[in-house]
């Protein structure tokens, strides 16, 4: 039986937190065919309202230390304003969608990260996504909006990667679709040269991943980006698209393919 298509798409926070970015990325997003998910970060506003706060914000390698009152704000930022901004975005596009986070319906539960060189705090790295209770909201013509918070089935809500909820989420609807994951951010996809904004990569595999990372084409936060990608795709995802926020038909930037 041919299943059906579903694509999922990761956004990052700077494209949510800017009134027309948003509004461009809703738009795109509504007119995407067929049943689809929205994973949204959201950390600039959360590092904003931090020092709001009096709360400030540390980052080891491109990634949050969460101690109790970061906590406390990414709970608010990412769980509320971010989210529910986007879902009242998209109804207003005719969308009929639903915020979630990991703890609403134990739709995603994870453990807290152990401290070995760093002590990340209350972060979580994903242990289970009911892939089964989304496939069937989503068959009742749902939207999901997933925010970046899950739950350790103790009662601690942890915060965990954006990226790792969009990979981790697409695989557990790949039994049930046809899925496409999209991770956009703001180049149109892996540059063979990070200053050339049109040296878009087509497409890659696992061997000139391995060769780019190998001669520094390829660094930074775009290596655990592919990595999520190649894991997504070796679990049962069809097809891995890395582009634009603007491009998100699937059309153009870097595709990953079984």
């Amino acid at each position: 039986m041919m299943k059906e298509k579903l694509t999922v798409v990761k956004v990052g926070g700077g494209i949510v937190e800017e009134e027309s970015s948003l509004r461009q990325l809703l738009a795109a997003f509504s007119a995407i065919d067929g049943y689809k998910v929205l994973v949204h970060g959201g950390g600039r506003s959360a590092t904003k309202i931090a020092e709001r706060l009096g709360i400030e914000s540390r980052m080891v390698n491109g990634r949050r230390i969460t101690d109790a009152d970061m906590l406390n704000v990414v709970t608010m930022v990412y769980g509320g304003l971010v989210n529910k901004s986007i879902v009242a975005g998209l109804q207003a596009c005719g969308v009929n969608a639903l915020g979630l986070t990991g703890t609403d319906m134990d739709v995603i539960r994870s453990h807290k990260r152990p401290a070995k060189d760093v002590d990340y705090g209350f972060v979580g790295d994903v242990d289970t996504v009911n892939g089964k209770l989304l496939e069937e909201l989503i068959r009742k013509d749902i939207v999901p909006v997933m925010a970046p918070l899950t739950h350790d089935g103790k009662g601690h809500i942890l915060n965990t990667n954006a990226d790792t909820i969009a990979g981790e989420t697409a695989k557990a609807l790949a039994p049930y679709f046809n899925v496409t994951l999209i991770f956009c951010f703001e180049k149109k996809g892996v540059l063979r040269d990070a200053d050339d904004e049109n040296s878009v990569i087509g497409h890659i595999d696992e061997a000139d991943f391995k060769r780019y990372v190998e001669d520094g084409t390829i660094q930074g936060g775009m290596i655990p980006k592919l990595e999520n990608s190649f894991d997504a795709i070796r679990a049962g995802v069809d097809k891995v698209v890395i582009t634009l926020a603007t491009a998100i038909d699937g059309r153009s930037g870097t595709i990953i393919e079984k």
